[in-house]
């Protein structure tokens, strides 16, 4: 059976059924029901690893609405006077702030046992999962040439060899930038951070990856040397076998997390209260870490040996909230700077 359902099928149906609206029958009805709809963007591996293991741990049905986190989150404001979605399961913490009245506040009980730095301070998001800003290194074209550091990029033999999608259009290289600025710079607007910045996209030599994936791909792939990335897919291809290593900077990494809440009004609050719970207790974050490439946040989860540890990871912390804010303004900078830089 196949647990990632086609989201086209199911958005028809959310639409008819919340166009129907709700009798109060209905309302007591789904109050005791075993079900739960579920809106999220995550990938099919991540569901396939967790929705079957909920469902046959509580008896609950869920029925799932695929589709991008920024789409997910017009529906729910669309609905909020009759939500169909009971939890958004995925989407970062900037988007969660920002629609912040969507959201019904919950702390599960199994929040005490998250990583410190990971644990629900805002009342509607919990973090199950996190994703850190890695250098994936092609072991076989690297050769002699050191890299482990942000600093080893700058290196000549690499000139126009690193790979990396274009930080006004991409998530993830946005999120590559904001690290290297308070990396090299302690901060996201010092000279330090973006004078490095300045020297990494000369040696880019005009190249921009076309996306995300297609960065990390060319070095699996043996087109490029390295690759700024993130870690679930590099770590995929370190399980897989493929001729390369997952590098985290020695001057930090950030881990930025994925959340999911409970949505404002939901019709089946009880069980979603329950799937939260489920997120972070100790058998999901123990499939999220040896089923997936994600990485879980309970500090005694399991790791699949194609994972490095935590503690091995030199960790830095990003002010979300400054990112957040000074999105745009961040993004100017780095355009000007890589227009004048590549001319």
């Amino acid at each position: 059976m196949k647990w990632l359902r086609l989201s086209v099928i199911l958005t028809l149906l959310a639409g008819v059924l919340a166009a129907c609206g709700n009798s109060g029958s209905e309302g007591n009805e789904a109050s005791g029901s075993n079900k739960l709809v579920v809106y999220t963007p995550n990938s099919e591996s991540m569901i396939n690893a967790l929705v079957p293991l909920f469902e046959k741990q509580t008896g609950i049905t869920v029925e799932l609405v695929s589709a991008g986190s920024g789409e997910l989150i017009k529906r729910i404001q669309s609905e909020k006077d009759n939500p169909y979605a009971d939890v958004m399961f995925g989407g970062a913490f900037d988007l969660f702030n920002a629609n912040a009245d969507l959201f019904e506040k919950y702390v599960s009980p199994n929040d005490q046992y998250l990583l410190e730095g990971h644990r629900n301070t805002t009342g509607i998001m919990t973090s199950y999962v996190s994703d850190g800003s890695v250098m994936l290194v092609n072991t076989n074209l690297a050769g002699d040439i050191q890299i482990n550091s942000y600093e080893d990029l700058l290196n000549p033999a690499l000139k126009g060899k690193i790979a990396m999608a274009d930080a006004a259009n991409s998530s993830s290289a946005f999120h590559q930038l904001t690290n290297m600025l308070k990396a090299k710079g302690n901060d996201y607007t010092s000279d330090a951070g973006w004078n490095y910045v300045g020297e990494l996209i000369k040696n880019l030599d005009g190249k921009i990856a076309g996306s995300s994936s297609k960065a990390h791909k060319s070095v699996a792939d043996g087109e490029y040397i390295v690759a700024l990335t993130y870690e679930d897919p590099s770590a995929s291809y370190v399980r897989d076998g493929a001729p390369v290593r997952v590098v985290y900077p020695s001057e930090g990494t950030v881990f930025l997390d994925g959340v999911a809440g409970i949505v404002k009004g939901a019709k089946h609050e009880e069980n979603a209260k329950k799937f939260i719970d489920f997120l972070i207790s100790k058998e999901a974050q123990d499939a999220l870490g040896t089923e997936t490439t994600n990485r879980p946040l309970r500090a005694d989860a399991q790791l699949g040996s194609y994972m490095t540890p935590m503690d091995q990871i030199k960790v830095i912390e990003e002010d979300i909230t400054y990112v957040s804010d000074h999105k745009k303004e961040i993004i100017e900078k780095y355009t000007e700077l890589f227009t004048s830089l590549s001319k």
